[in-house]
């Protein structure tokens, strides 16, 4: 068998079972992303790079929705340099999303709505991974590809500023927002769309949409990358050792007129950001405190405590803890039952 026919046999062989190649090379850059994922859970300051990978992916999207992706080009050349466009975007995208999935998933507080945000960037990372999912779905329509690159830039936009550079976690939410939008502008349309008067009142319309959206829906994002790292109860606090007196893990009876608590709050270095403690009697708010001053950076975390008086005269029920940011974005929450009544039942608050 001569070289040429050694080829040309190779390469039957790798088209007859192409689909079984790429499902082969999705579950290895599957196993890639756990890698990415450890490192997520150690090093922020990996974000920098993923500013990098954005600005390739970007690039590399508007190259494909425009120049490449053209009915003109039947040469198999285009076609070969989509598959290289679409592997280059796919490995970047896995870097990202594996990196700042465990940042969110360490942010989310269970049982809220903020969860669903970090199954959806979950489910955008599982995609980026399927190479015929990605190729032949996503980069191949305008606006899908485009959708989904906004949903991605917004997320690594949002938890990269806070550590590079400072910022809130509000003032980080619009900044992605608002690159989310010229994402999903620049690759969802053509460059000749931009010439017309009607796709400027779509663009400000939408615009105005999806603000109006991402400002009443803030509290579907976790605040990443500040989280709440523990919380303790207690019947008195000693504000001398800036701990809790009497602790408790349920409210010992009616008796109770106040309740503590001591919080503790990780964030990365670089970051400031204000909180509030709200506290629910039941399903009902009783209180809420001021702002303070989260600083990152600490091993030990930022300690907090506040507490409520609880309220007298109503029926027994569970004390919620939330602590939230100047946004409203929920950081943690922890609750105290109330004591079991005499058929065993503990009251629990009820999760928003």
């Amino acid at each position: 068998m001569t070289p040429r026919e050694y080829v040309a046999r190779l390469r039957a062989q790798i088209a007859r079972h192409e689909d079984q190649l790429w499902w082969a090379h999705s579950l290895y850059a599957l196993a890639l992303g756990v890698v990415f994922m450890w490192l997520g859970s150690r090093h922020f300051t990996w974000l920098r790079v993923a500013a990098v990978h954005v600005v390739v992916i970007w690039a590399l999207s508007l190259v494909l929705a425009n120049y490449v992706d053209r009915a003109d080009h039947t040469s198999p050349w285009w076609a070969r340099l989509r598959v290289v466009i679409n592997y280059v975007t796919k490995n970047f995208y896995q870097q990202i999303l594996f990196f700042i999935l465990p940042i969110y998933a360490a942010s989310t507080t269970v049982r809220s709505r903020n969860i669903l945000f970090v199954v959806l960037l979950a489910a955008s990372a599982v995609v980026s991974t399927l190479d015929i999912v990605y190729d032949r779905h996503v980069a191949a329509r305008r606006r899908l590809a485009g959708l989904f690159f906004a949903f991605n830039l917004f997320a690594a936009v949002n938890v990269a500023l806070p550590v590079l550079w400072s910022v809130s976690n509000v003032t980080a939410f619009r900044a992605g927002s608002l690159a989310a939008l010229a994402g999903y502008f620049t690759i969802a349309l053509h460059p000749s769309q931009f010439a017309h008067r009607r796709a400027w009142w779509r663009i400000s319309a939408g615009t105005l949409v999806v603000v109006a959206a991402m400002e009443f829906g803030r509290s579907f994002v976790p605040p990443a990358p500040i989280r709440l790292a523990g919380t303790e109860f207690g019947l008195g606090f000693n504000p001398a050792r800036f701990e809790i007196v009497r602790p408790v893990a349920e409210q010992p009876g009616p008796a109770v007129a106040r309740v503590y608590v001591v919080t503790r709050v990780q964030a990365p270095m670089g970051l400031r950001d204000d909180v509030a403690i709200r506290w629910y009697h039941g399903d009902r708010l009783v209180n809420q405190s001021g702002r303070h001053e989260v600083v990152g950076g600490r091993r030990e975390g930022f300690r907090l405590w506040s507490s409520m008086a609880v309220p007298p005269g109503r029926p027994a029920a569970a004390i919620r803890f939330d602590l939230v940011t100047r946004g409203g974005q929920l950081i943690g929450r922890a609750w105290l039952p109330a004591a079991a009544s005499p058929d065993g039942r503990v009251a629990r608050p009820p999760d928003s």
